[in-house]
């Protein structure tokens, strides 16, 4: 039987986005639209690798940055599930951190909320540059948690705990470093245990740059040539550690994603009362360009319209050659994911596909 011509026009109108992203050389990745149980658009484009010209489809894992911060806090809200972890244990009763100059009334929900005032390994909301780390510290000597404290663990800290909101990616990794302390596990031993079985994620996994693990896409950073603009490509593999962490860098695909947010939003994957913290915002972020305004919950970012209504909620990722964007929009039932495997302006995409879908207004406000 032919799907219903509706749903076929909207779905060319989706392809035709991604292709004209791919078209101008700003895309190369996969993307999934997709409205209750009906998908409608989930498709891949460009190289997973660039020097043997390999494409990419839609079962290629790609880095997703920033993104994986999404599995570190659902993995904590599992564990508090069963009185593993306390969301309000603080840091310092759980990790040795002597010496150091976090504060001991930073707790476990301070860091997964970006309120914990903890100086970060790069302020980049400040202006600093995460890759410059890694111009004098080998990134391949970074691979447990334990190894990025002297990234940012000897900083003052830049408020009190609780005081104000600011994006910190090293928060995360003390969250990973408590969870590792109550269960004895590693931390990525432990987000497999408690999300990828449980969530049913069969695409997805950490997996370092120096193995030879198939089905994995390249990451490409832009070169730029004269007057800023692009002239090629090179491989990020100096530009952050090899393989993922609390912070950053899980290996998935778009379905997965879909996966992981049906999970969370299910009956089984959580408690009802920890189903319902999890999904709801904490502390206010910043105003959008339309006059809204994003709030942070436990990773997960809520944009609010002019008028106080939730439009979306999800979470973004970056890094060089990566980009990562999950987004779910209540009202129409709405679920968009894209991952880059090159620069790419994935907020972009993700509102002109979220917008052709009928799942929100036309693009415009900040991501």
């Amino acid at each position: 039987m032919n799907e219903p011509a509706p749903t076929r026009i909207v779905a060319s109108a989706l392809s035709s986005i991604v292709d004209r992203h791919e078209a101008e050389d700003l895309f190369s990745g996969s993307v999934l639209v997709a409205r209750g149980d009906a998908i409608l658009l989930h498709e891949a484009r460009g190289l997973a690798h660039r020097g043997f010209s390999v494409p990419n489809t839609v079962e290629t894992r790609f880095d997703t940055a920033s993104l994986g911060k999404l599995f570190t806090a659902a993995a904590a809200f599992r564990l508090a599930d069963r009185g593993l972890l306390g969301l309000d244990d603080r840091i310092r009763d759980l990790v040795p951190l002597e010496g150091t100059k976090i504060p001991g009334n930073v707790t476990v929900r301070h860091c997964l909320t970006h309120s914990s005032g903890i100086a970060d390994d790069a302020d980049e909301e400040a202006g600093e540059d995460y890759e410059e780390i890694w111009k004098t510290r080998p990134c391949y000597r970074v691979r447990d948690c334990a190894d990025f404290l002297p990234q940012f663990a000897y900083k003052d800290p830049v408020f009190p705990a609780g005081t104000a909101s600011r994006y910190n990616n090293c928060a995360y990794v003390l969250a990973g470093l408590a969870m590792e302390a109550r269960t004895g596990l590693s931390f990525r031993e432990l987000v497999r245990r408690e999300v990828i079985e449980p969530a049913g994620l069969s695409r997805t996994g950490y997996f370092a740059k120096d193995t030879p693990e198939p089905g994995i896409a390249e990451g490409y950073a832009t070169v730029e040539g004269a007057h800023g603009k692009a002239a090629g490509f090179r491989k990020n593999i100096y530009a952050f550690p090899p393989i993922g962490s609390p912070d950053a860098g899980v290996l998935t695909t778009v379905e997965d994603l879909r996966r992981l947010f049906r999970a969370i939003e299910g009956e089984d994957f959580l408690s009802p009362d920890l189903r319902r913290d999890f999904l709801t915002p904490r502390v206010d972020a910043f105003a959008l360009r339309d006059g809204g305004l994003r709030k942070y919950g436990h990773c997960l970012e809520f944009d609010y319209d002019p008028a106080g209504t939730l439009v979306r909620y999800g979470k973004d990722g970056v890094n060089p050659g990566v980009a990562a964007i999950a987004m779910r929009y209540p009202a129409a039932g709405g679920f968009v994911a894209v991952l880059a495997n090159q620069d790419a302006d994935v907020w972009a995409l993700c509102r002109e596909l979220a917008a052709a879908a009928g799942f929100a207004a036309a693009p415009g406000a900040k991501d």
